[in-house]
């Protein structure tokens, strides 16, 4: 009780002075959250990449959060921060630029050849299509796969970043009515476009992100290999970001 009455006090300091101790006490209380975010984040991950580097990151989105914060919208601060947590977490996992050069060029190119084959074909495109318009051979195409998989693996909004071009640490996480709508409508046509993707494809998504099964364990309901369930989760976050893209979200 205690220590949300102090709580409670470094916000109303906060609000009603910009108290710098204050706000550095709301900070420390709610550093647990960024340590939260940033892991989950960064689940799967190669051990080339510092966890220290994703909560440095988190921080910075803590800051932002404490100094944007209205109590008066009605929302809890924590519902509040957690999306500007992630996002600084996000810019700073690109700003490490920890995706190969190699890996985001050969998912680009796959996207790409999803995007063209669906348009032409006015439906999903076959294995066979891709590696024929990709130019490369079936065992090729599951090696490019397989090398793109573990920047899939993870949360979906990550996996839907994940080979992007790197770009600075800002920090800078908008949160006008006009982003949260726009936000809102990104959310609304992820679920839109994920409804389309293959029925395959569509359950191995839905049984990782909704259900919680590890890869292994979808393996085993689908009656495949982990490797295999692996190669579909890789395909399946691809064709999304290629339909996305071509909707206009990227």
């Amino acid at each position: 009780m205690r220590r949300e009455v102090d709580l409670e006090q470094c916000w109303q300091n906060w609000f009603d002075r910009r108290d710098p101790i204050a706000r550095e006490r709301i900070i420390v209380h709610y550093s647990p959250l960024v340590k939260f975010v940033a892991g989950r984040v960064g689940a799967g991950l190669p051990n080339s990449v510092d966890p220290g580097d994703l909560v440095s990151a988190g921080v910075f989105g803590l800051i932002d959060a404490v100094e944007r914060f209205d109590p008066a919208r009605g929302v809890k601060f924590e519902t509040f921060a957690v999306p500007r947590i992630r996002g600084a977490v996000f810019d700073g996992l690109r700003s490490l630029d920890w995706v190969p050069r190699s890996v985001r060029s050969r998912a680009r190119e796959v996207e790409g050849a999803f995007q063209e084959l669906e348009g032409r074909l006015g439906r999903a495109p076959t294995d066979e299509e891709m590696t024929a318009h990709l130019k490369i051979t079936a065992a090729e195409f599951q090696k490019w796969l397989a090398s793109i998989a573990s920047t899939t693996v993870g949360p979906l909004d990550r996996a839907l970043v994940a080979g992007a071009e790197p770009r600075a640490l800002t920090g800078d996480v908008p949160d006008s009515p006009a982003m949260m709508v726009e936000e809102s409508e990104v959310r609304r046509l992820v679920r839109g476009e994920l409804r389309k993707l293959p029925e395959r494809e569509k359950l191995v998504l839905s049984l990782y992100y909704d259900e919680g099964l590890t890869l292994a364990e979808i393996g085993s309901v689908l009656g495949v290999t982990e490797s295999r369930v692996s190669q579909i989760h890789t395909k399946a976050v691809l064709h999304l970001r290629a339909r996305l893209s071509a909707t206009g979200v990227t």
